[in-house]
């Protein structure tokens, strides 16, 4: 019988894989694989502004190198515009989602004005100026009206995690001023909609965890399983990432790439003959948590 397990590697076409996003492929690729169940590559790039033309091929290219293929087609946010404005519907009809003529600048100047100028990893947390009206201004944005308390999960890899969105992050955009619908909205809907049941990615994404977490419930999906790899650093300890200068990564000897990702991972394997024979014994060392 065929195993129910569903996972994916969703990366954003800003460009090229590097190192670290190689580990984060390889993770859900081989935790995929060690259960039994298929493996889906979906192409991120409903931040549109942001991707490099180019970059998902390439990035499909990479994969396909070091022998991680999908079990089904690739699918782009960027065709599903229509399907993430359903759900913004959804959640606006249910009252759970609301209009925000905020700017960044009015955000700035309203947590200055209630003493409150707190910042979450560089990001404004939202005051809720517009969750009763907005006193006659134009809307600029959608948010999701977070309910207060704490929202709780179990980490596959990080164990108990937790997170007081209302407080830590406030009500979040859904749909951004420039018409593009968020990350958050458009990850929790097409998790479910490819019948996703575990998401294994880069221990930077756990933040979003507890937000998608919250859409999901606000929309009646279903809730994953989440494994947060470990990341790749860089010479000063910060994460490997594009926007740090990361190098695309070498593939002149896919078979290294994968035995450096592997030894990311806790992985120590020899070379071996191919991509596929390493690949082969990384599964089955592959601690499979449930």
């Amino acid at each position: 019988m065929a195993s129910a397990y569903r996972g994916r590697f969703a990366p954003s076409p800003t460009g090229p894989l590097h190192a670290g996003s190689l580990v984060a492929a390889l993770a859900s690729w081989l935790d995929a694989r060690a259960h039994g169940g298929s493996w889906l590559v979906r192409i991120e790039d409903v931040d549109s502004p942001r991707c490099v033309p180019g970059a998902d091929h390439e990035i499909l290219r990479q994969l396909a190198a070091c022998g991680l293929l999908a079990d089904e087609p690739p699918q782009w946010q960027s065709h599903r515009r229509a399907v993430y404005q359903a759900a913004l519907e959804q959640l606006v009809d249910a009252g759970l989602a609301y209009p925000c003529a905020c700017s960044r600048q009015d955000i700035t100047l309203a947590l200055q004005a209630a003493g409150r100028e707190r910042t979450r990893h560089g990001q404004l947390v939202y005051p809720g100026t517009c969750r009763d009206g907005l006193q006659g201004r134009a809307p600029r944005a959608w948010r999701l009206r977070v309910p207060p308390g704490t929202v709780g999960w179990t980490d596959r890899r990080l164990g108990p995690q937790s997170q007081d969105v209302a407080r830590e992050v406030g009500d979040f955009v859904l749909k951004r001023g420039d018409g593009l619908h968020a990350y958050q909205l458009a990850v929790a809907v097409d998790d479910a909609a490819q019948g996703i049941t575990h998401v294994v990615r880069g221990a930077d994404l756990a933040d979003n965890t507890a937000r998608q977490l919250l859409l999901q419930r606000a929309l009646g999906l279903p809730h994953p399983s989440y494994l947060h790899a470990p990341l790749v650093l860089g010479a000063g300890g910060e994460k490997l990432s594009k926007q740090n200068g990361a190098a695309a990564l070498e593939l002149a000897d896919p078979l290294a790439a994968l035995v450096a990702a592997g030894q990311t991972l806790g992985l120590v394997i020899a070379a071996g003959n191919s991509t596929a024979d390493w690949l082969g014994k990384a599964t089955r060392a592959w601690p499979a948590r449930t």
